[in-house]
Parts: structure tokens; C-alpha cells; sequence
């Protein structure tokens, strides 16, 4: 019994001597003309040892902020966890903000739209400057991007649009397309909702499948999909389809469908899978 006690004292030690920390940053953004806040979680000792981590990103959904995983996800408790029982890499993860509560009056979404180019900034500007701050990324074999809903569906689109730029996409309940209208604003042209509605369909991940050509295709083949959605998820749909769209392009992508909805008792149990995944496959 006093053995046994040792090895889980032991254990929990080295959780805590795992531990990593959560910093909230910013940057001044010439593209969106506001400031944009981030949260970046940091492994222990990361910055002291003067090494590069892989770098994940990973994105919040409709009407969250940058703020969301680290407090509604329990994303911290998560990643040391993966990180101290050797599941994970260590890895510096960077939470942007593209979102508020507010959807009708606050921008939402993470693709280009008329006053509103957060992709353009997410690639040309937080990449390059976090990278380069946080010792992290800076190449595709060390770059994964992931992420819940509005964010799961920005992950799919940014690794089709920037395959060189992504080793692994995990998209979690994953807004893919708005065609079916599952979420719409208004239809005022000054309604954000109604605008980032537009800006999915517009982006839609299933349209990209059909339209990708050989070359394209072959791009998509150099990431590692992994698509994640309850079984009684009101988008679950979309990610079937997307799934047998890639499988008839063949184009390996994997997908789970475990018990559950739309909710963050889901994404905390799809972080524990989505960090082991994207440590597979950096170099």
C-alpha cells in the first residue's frame, strides 16, 4: 500500500513539474485596422530552453472569443496532461481571437469578407509574428491547425486553401458550408451574422471537394484530416458528407462519430484526441 502510494504521489508530481502556462497577448493588425488579443499556451520551460515547438492553432466558434477554450474548453488541464504522459508533443498553442457574443453587431468568422479580412491577417500577420515571438512553427511539418464549429470549418478551409502551410487539420463538430441555413442572421447587409453565414457558404468546404482539380487535389493528400462530430450533432451532415466527398477524391481523411452534440463536454473529450493526432504527424 505504501508503495502504491508512492508511485501516485510520484505521478502527480510530475504532472506539476509538466505544467505549462497560459499568456494573453495582442497585435496590432494593419488588415482588420483593430487590435487583435490571443491567448498562447506555453510549455514549461519553453521559453527558457531556447528550443522551437511545433505550433497549433486552434480556433473557438460562433459567438466565443479568444478566450473560450482556456476557460469554457479547460484546455490547459488538457495539454499537460497529453504533454506529461508523452501523448502529446510539447507544443506552444495559439487561441487568435475572431469572434464575440454579440454575432449581429461583433465580427465573427475567419475567412476574407467586405470589411473583414481575418483570413488575409491570419496568415500575412499573427502567423509570422507569433512564430517568431513564441520560437514556434515556422514550417508546415511543425504546424497543425484545429478547431470547434466556426472554427472547425475554418481549419478544413484553411488547410484547403494553404495545404504547404498545415501538416494536420482536426475539425471538431465543423461548420462546412451554410447552405442548408442551420445559422443566419437577419439578411441586413449590416447584420455580422447574416455577413459570416455568407462568408461559409461562400467558402464551403464540400463545394471545394467537388471543384478541386488533379493538382489540387494532390496538395490535400499532404495533410492529415481528422473530422470529429456527435452523433446527435445538428451539423453532423455535413461532415459526413465531406468525409465520403474526400474518400470518392481519394483524398484519407478520418472521421469519428461518438455520442454527442453540439457542446463542450464534447470538444474537451475531442482536444484529448486532436493534440495525440496532430503530434503524429509533425516531422
Amino acid at each position: 500500500m505504501k508503495k502504491l502510494s508512492l508511485i501516485i504521489l510520484f505521478a502527480l508530481a510530475s504532472l506539476a513539474v509538466k505544467a505549462g502556462e497560459i499568456v494573453t497577448d495582442s497585435l496590432r493588425s494593419c488588415v482588420l485596422g483593430t487590435t487583435v488579443k490571443f491567448n498562447v499556451y506555453l510549455p514549461e520551460g519553453h521559453l527558457k530552453a531556447g528550443r522551437t515547438c511545433p505550433a497549433v492553432y486552434l480556433l473557438h466558434g460562433l459567438s466565443d472569443d479568444y478566450t473560450a477554450w482556456r476557460v469554457r474548453g479547460g484546455m490547459k488541464t488538457v495539454v499537460d496532461e497529453l504533454i506529461a504522459s508523452g501523448e502529446a508533443k510539447s507544443m506552444v498553442i495559439i487561441m487568435p481571437n475572431a469572434g464575440g457574443p454579440d454575432v449581429h453587431n461583433t465580427w465573427n468568422g475567419y475567412f476574407n469578407m467586405p470589411g473583414w479580412n481575418y483570413e488575409d491577417f491570419f496568415f500575412n500577420e499573427l502567423i509570422p509574428a507569433v512564430e517568431k515571438k513564441y520560437s514556434c512553427g515556422g514550417s508546415k511539418g511543425m504546424r497543425a491547425v484545429m478547431g470547434l464549429s466556426m472554427g472547425g470549418g475554418g481549419s478544413t478551409v484553411y488547410c484547403q486553401r494553404h495545404p504547404e502551410m498545415f501538416s494536420s487539420c482536426y475539425a471538431m463538430s465543423p461548420w462546412l458550408d451554410d447552405k442548408g441555413n442551420e445559422v443566419e442572421g437577419d439578411g441586413a447587409s449590416q447584420d455580422k451574422l447574416a455577413l459570416v453565414c455568407k462568408s461559409v457558404r461562400e467558402h464551403s468546404a464540400l463545394d471545394f471537394i467537388d471543384n478541386a482539380d488533379d493538382a489540387t487535389l494532390a496538395k490535400l493528400r499532404t495533410v492529415a484530416w481528422f473530422i470529429d462530430c456527435g452523433d446527435d450533432d445538428f451539423l453532423l451532415h455535413l461532415s459526413t458528407d465531406f468525409h465520403a466527398k474526400m474518400k470518392a477524391k481519394g483524398v484519407h481523411s478520418e472521421l469519428r462519430v461518438r455520442n454527442g452534440v453540439h457542446n463542450w463536454e464534447y470538444w474537451h473529450l475531442a482536444l484529448r484526441l486532436a493534440l495525440p493526432f496532430a503530434s503524429r504527424n509533425f516531422d
